[in-house]
């Protein structure tokens, strides 16, 4: 019997010519990966069993992202914990105010994940590495500290559905749009523990931000993880950037899947996700007028260059809506500086918006855009539980920076068609 892509990968780091769905493994790991609000959970319980040293001081990094620059004293001294944590075993790559980014953003811009790899994370997101042709999943800070330790973690092998991505994208359509379709059909728990394997004609036509944004929200719809082939686009991504060599996994011809599901790009409208579930999408034909006082564009999911140009770009020789506030974080400091560069910062501030230091910040209600009872905030992130970005009785709208951006301009939520004209 066949084996999908990330069967395959699974396989090969534990070290088993085949493996099947429901068969428990223990694979080695290529990297482990935590943040400020993780770490410190993962360095309490190794420091609780006695634990000094860790597997493989290049193959752990630990980004300060959530909080920072630190919001609060607990916030100031769980950085101080994982700072002296990194320094005390030498780890190679400690990323902090100055030199930091969000992590599933500047982990692949470093390099330092690729194509093949055997990843896991203690945040969610780390399904973002699948759009490098890794398998990368997240898991609990005691789960982080067993990897960091031994270099190794236990996996139930997932089943998978086949993704069949085809046609070319349709104007102002994004990574985003794509996956909130994909979870708008299936729902939150459509994909529970499975692998979502992408193919078709259409992958081409997906740049490899919009892979990274929709592999990072495969755990809005359950997934164990999300993945896509390598092929071009991955290559030319990863050739010259890579710390390390790379393997590459192919699905086999009769690999079985749960179920195939069939995005056509060409056909998709720009979606949003209404509060309080990422399933609760509606195209922009279906919004009605709804007022707004927040857009937030940034986060994990869609801070990458791409979306601050898309954002640019129509939110260029406009002004913001009267009443409303309007946050652009750039996820790495050279995604900020390359802002900088291109002129997209001036166009920002010029229209009456602000640029933050990269950081998680609102996206968790952490800090640098929190909202007030009954707000409306149009975001580019992953999630709009309810309380996600502040009180409980506010509501959460997530989009595609174009989505965002036109909101801003318009004061509403609004098709970005409405503000730029389609080329």
């Amino acid at each position: 019997m066949g084996m999908t892509m990330t069967q395959k990968i699974l396989a090969a780091h534990a070290g088993l010519p085949s493996v099947v769905a429901g068969q428990l493994i223990e694979a080695k790991l290529d990297m482990v990966l935590g943040n400020d609000v993780t770490s410190p959970v993962a360095i309490n319980e190794m420091n609780k069993f006695g634990k000094n040293s860790v597997f493989d001081k290049t193959k752990i990094s630990l980004v300060m992202d959530h909080f920072t620059p630190n919001k609060d004293i607990q916030s100031a001294e769980n950085c101080k914990q994982v700072r002296e944590f990194a320094a005390k075993h030498d780890i190679l790559h400690y990323y902090d105010v100055g030199n930091m980014g969000i992590e599933h953003a500047l982990l692949p811009e470093k390099g330092i994940v690729t194509c093949g790899d055997c990843i896991i994370g203690a945040d969610s997101h780390t399904c973002t590495y699948g759009a490098l042709g890794a398998f990368s999943t997240g898991v609990g800070s005691t789960d982080m500290a067993a990897g960091m330790i031994s270099g190794k973690a236990w996996f139930k092998v997932p089943s998978a559905i086949k993704v069949v991505v085809t046609g070319e994208k349709a104007p102002f359509i994004s990574g985003k749009d794509v996956v909130l379709n994909l979870i708008g059909r299936i729902g939150v728990d459509g994909a529970l523990y499975k692998s979502l394997e992408f193919t078709g004609d259409g992958i081409k036509n997906l740049s490899m931000d919009d892979r990274l944004c929709i592999a990072n929200m495969a755990i809005e719809c359950g997934a164990k993880n999300g993945i896509f082939p390598v092929d071009d686009v991955t290559l030319n991504y990863v050739n010259g950037r890579s710390l390390r060599d790379y393997k590459i996994f192919e699905a086999d011809e009769d690999a079985e899947y749960d179920e195939e599901i069939v995005i056509d790009l060409s056909t998709l409208r720009p979606t949003v996700a209404f509060p309080h579930l990422p399933e609760n999408t509606k195209t922009i034909d279906e919004v009605p007028q709804i007022k707004i006082d927040q857009v937030v564009i940034g986060s994990c999911t869609n801070g990458r260059m791409e979306d601050m140009r898309t954002a640019a770009s129509i939110i260029k020789g406009n002004k913001i809506a009267k009443g409303v506030r309007v946050i652009i974080i750039p996820a790495t400091q050279k995604i900020y500086l390359d802002c900088i560069k291109e002129g997209l910062t001036e166009i920002f501030v010029e229209a009456g918006a602000i640029v933050s230091t990269p950081t998680c910040g609102p996206c968790l209600g952490g800090h640098m855009g929190i909202l007030a009872k009954g707000e409306k905030a149009v975001s580019t992130s992953n999630r709009n539980f309810v309380g996600r970005m502040g009180h409980t009785e506010s509501e959460i709208y997530l989009a595609s920076p174009a989505v965002a951006a036109a909101s801003a301009v318009k004061g509403y939520i609004a098709d970005p068609a409405t503000v730029k004209e389609v080329l």
